[in-house]
């Protein structure tokens, strides 16, 4: 498993940030171009979502599979099979719909493409431009026969969506670079789209000190927090403890209507 940092260590203070880079003095230069880049962005691109576009069109710019957090071919092929084996390895079966939220370039979604049934899986992102490279990696893998949808989106209400109709959500490394209004509102929403007995998944990054981000980009919050937030809009939420167990430095929670209040 890839060496996490502290877990209660808060990458946002100076103090951390000067140790870091006393660490690993050939990263300083990186930092601070993306630093300045961010800043510029920011004051461009006010709220969140547009704010996180433009990063994205950046860095798609320069690599797609790194700009969905894979430094390499072999590593976005290695976690896009990690994304798989787990999720129909607990409960993903053919047949059943799939919402894939932050679809990125279909580094795990090529797989979901291929294994559900045609029409069955459904991508949604934020940016345009990794949705263009995610089509020609749909193309490169000749599974344009599975006609998946790839939407482009703004918000997390799903508006655009029937009810009841998924039967696994999915966001993995999405909430990671959320704040927590964006949280709040997919969790506010979900619950419309679930289908009876279906689940959400979602990646976060965990802390068990305070609840911080970097630069707006990464965003760590603390796994008791997120589960209270999923309850107070009438969901379950369970920590996933054997996804800790595999090589990926972020955590999960499984989301599930209470059956009590499962819609037919």
């Amino acid at each position: 498993m890839p060496k996490r940092t502290s877990l209660t260590a808060d990458r946002s203070s100076l103090r951390h940030r000067i140790r870091y880079a006393m660490r690993h003095p050939e990263r300083i230069g990186p930092y601070l171009r993306r630093s300045a880049r961010d800043m510029r962005l920011r004051l461009t691109h006010r709220d969140h979502v547009s704010y996180y576009r433009a990063v994205m069109a950046s860095d798609t710019a320069r690599d797609p599979r790194r700009a969905v957090g894979s430094r390499n071919e072999k590593r976005w092929l290695a976690l896009g099979r990690m994304q798989f084996d787990y999720l129909t390895g607990h409960g993903l079966k053919p047949g059943q719909r799939m919402l894939d939220i932050g679809c990125g370039n279909l580094r795990a979604g090529w797989r979901f493409i291929e294994y559900l049934d045609p029409g069955d899986y459904y991508g949604i992102d934020i940016s345009p431009d990794i949705l263009i490279a995610a089509k020609k990696v749909l193309s490169e893998r000749g599974l344009q026969h599975k006609l998946p949808h790839l939407t482009l989106t703004h918000d997390l209400t799903f508006d655009f969506l029937p009810e009841h109709h998924f039967d696994v959500v999915h966001a993995h490394s999405v909430f990671s670079h959320s704040p927590p209004q964006v949280i709040d509102e997919c969790l506010a929403h979900v619950e419309r789209v679930l289908a009876p007995g279906g689940f959400f998944d979602f990646t976060f990054d965990r802390t068990e000190g305070a609840e911080h981000h970097v630069l707006r980009e990464d965003f760590y919050y603390r796994t008791e927090n997120l589960i209270a937030l999923a309850e107070r809009h009438g969901l379950n939420a369970e920590f996933m403890d054997d996804w800790e167990e595999l090589p990926h430095g972020q955590s999960k929670i499984r989301v599930t209507v209470p059956e009590r209040d499962a819609k037919a």
